[in-house]
């Protein structure tokens, strides 16, 4: 299954696989995303399956959000790697 992502102001759904065949489809809709909003919710419920280059891109578009103080969020029960990714990357808040 290819990638299929639809919007509706700054909610985008993403369905089917994220992986390095398709990551211009991925960069193609959040192209300057931060230019458009200053809030962005990305659900990834339908991804069925993504690589490595799926996980960073969305990564990288979360490190984007960071550095311009804008707020992005993932929802959906999607690829575990993602959340693996981010909770291995979160930042020690314990002091």
């Amino acid at each position: 299954m290819e990638l299929e992502i639809t919007s509706y102001n700054n909610f985008f759904k993403m369905k089917g696989i994220l992986n390095k065949r398709n990551l211009n489809v991925f960069k193609s809709a959040f192209d300057n995303v931060f230019e458009r909003v200053d809030a962005l919710t990305i659900s990834i419920e339908k991804i069925e399956w993504m690589d490595k280059y799926g996980v960073d891109a969305l990564a990288q578009l979360h490190y984007q959000a960071l550095s311009k103080n804008k707020k992005m969020s993932i929802i959906g029960l999607g690829c575990k790697d993602l959340y693996e990714h981010f909770k291995s990357d979160a930042p020690d808040t314990a002091a």
